[in-house]
């Protein structure tokens, strides 16, 4: 999900992640930006190792914190020359170490040098973080003078970042803790949720009414489940090592997304009435619900796409704080419009279903509404480091309760005043109307009551 090395230039990388930086750095540019992580006070600690031939010293390893007047001021800010990016920090608070032999701190080591300006330097070190709280950090480079003389910047480097020595946090940047835990948790009770719904369909099968619309919710709950499996692997991969499997964790991403377009298709079959008051869409119903579903699946691809191209770690926390992020949250509105249009007619014709689609409307409406304020409340209430990983619990458990509450209206029990199915599988080819004393087939369901 994150770009963690930005290419200002040219940049060759040959190991990336949040944790663990690995490659080259080539750049014409005098500064640039290598990674960001968000340190716990004390415990956070950042392990480094540059080489770089000494005729192009001296390169300085730049550490900004997220307050307004440091990094806000000189990420993309053209305005400023390399030297007012650096003037920013205060060097009283060691964020700038200077990579020469004569900086202590910096672990430089010249190697085989055969005369003035030559040989490689070598800097090997590490710096400890210490704040108030838990906070961002910007790693950047530079080279003011380098950049001067047109020669930018040209260094191979290995940078460790960490947070204490647990398990559950070594790896993780500070706005991740508890995110592993909470998929770990989530993927436990859809799992359980999915037997449960194993043994529903088993019980709709024997009564002849397990309709498509159920099917699907099936696969939905399947698709969570395999998709949290695959982050659960990925992320626990990435705690051991800090490296973790990138194609598991977008294999998994893929999955939710698919379940959440899926669940989102279902609710609005269920608005238009779909195996609750009819057999089959009308064709023009048919041509404007799949273009809609067509045009909502285009732009989420779209969307997620760019949030893994163009995804900005410089400027973004979490991808709800990006124009990806805003289409998404537009994108669940217009459906939300698309939902209530279809309940409305639905109720226009069959009042009688009002037990089943009061709760539904009502229900899901919080839900398509739940992302689009939790992200309002995230960004005006809830501190930066704690926003994804805050975002993320609400998230799980929005759609868990969205999909117990679909899970309890469609129980076939008698106590159930709410069940929607009144007319069985086997009938739905041979449902009929009469009209001026002749019989001919009909979509629509006779008004009955379960």
């Amino acid at each position: 999900m994150y770009l963690l090395t930005l290419l200002v230039g040219v940049l060759t990388v040959t190991c990336c992640s949040g944790l663990y930086l690995e490659g080259r750095l080539f750049t014409r540019e005098d500064w640039s930006f290598l990674s960001r992580f968000c340190f716990l006070s004390d415990i956070g600690r950042m392990q480094f190792k540059f080489v770089f031939p000494y005729a192009d010293c001296c390169n300085n390893i730049l550490l900004y914190f997220d307050d307004g007047v440091q990094w806000p001021k000189v990420y993309k800010n053209s305005s400023k020359t390399c030297h007012q990016k650096e003037a920013v920090l205060e060097p009283e608070n060691n964020q700038i170490i200077n990579l020469t032999t004569r900086y202590t701190w910096s672990g430089c080591v010249l190697h085989n040098s055969s005369g003035e300006n030559s040989g490689v330097l070598v800097c090997e070190g590490g710096r400890s973080f210490r704040s108030k709280h838990e906070r961002w950090w910007y790693i950047a480079i530079s080279n003011c003078k380098s950049g001067q003389l047109g020669k930018g910047i040209d260094l191979t480097y290995q940078v460790k970042l960490t947070n204490g020595h647990s398990f559950w946090t070594e790896h993780f940047s500070a706005d991740e803790f508890g995110i592993l835990e909470t998929n770990l948790f989530f993927l436990i009770v859809f799992a359980l949720m999915l037997i449960l719904s194993i043994h529903v369909a088993v019980s709709l099968q024997n009564r002849q009414m397990l309709h498509t619309t159920y099917k699907m919710f099936m696969v939905c709950i399947a698709l969570e489940v395999f998709g949290l499996l695959m982050l659960c692997v990925a992320i626990g991969t990435y705690a051991s090592d800090g490296i973790g499997n990138n194609g598991l964790k977008l294999i998994g991403e893929i999955l939710g997304t698919s379940a959440e377009l899926l669940f989102l298709l279902l609710l609005l079959l269920l608005g238009k009435g779909f195996t609750i008051t009819r057999g089959h869409l009308s064709y023009a119903g048919t041509i404007k619900m799949s273009v809609f579903i067509t045009v909502y699946a285009v732009i989420d691809v779209i969307l997620f796409l760019y949030e893994y191209i163009l995804f900005d770690p410089g400027l973004v926390l979490y991808v709800y704080e990006s124009p990806a992020g805003y289409g998404l949250i537009g994108l669940r509105l217009a459906a939300w419009v698309w939902f209530s249009y279809g309940i409305i007619f639905t109720l226009k014709h069959y009042p009688e279903k009002n037990k089943f689609y009061y709760p539904l409307y009502g229900i899901y409406t919080i839900w398509f509404y739940a992302i689009p304020i939790i992200v309002l409340v995230a960004t005006f209430a809830i501190p930066r480091y704690m926003r994804r990983k805050v975002v993320n619990g609400l998230q799980r458990c929005i759609d868990f309760l969205a999909y117990s509450v679909f899970l309890t209206l469609m129980r076939p029990q008698a106590a159930n005043r709410n069940f929607p199915y009144h007319v069985r599988t086997s009938q739905i080819g041979t449902v009929v109307s009469v009209t001026d004393g002749k019989t001919h087939a009909t979509s629509n369901f006779p008004h009955n009551m379960y």
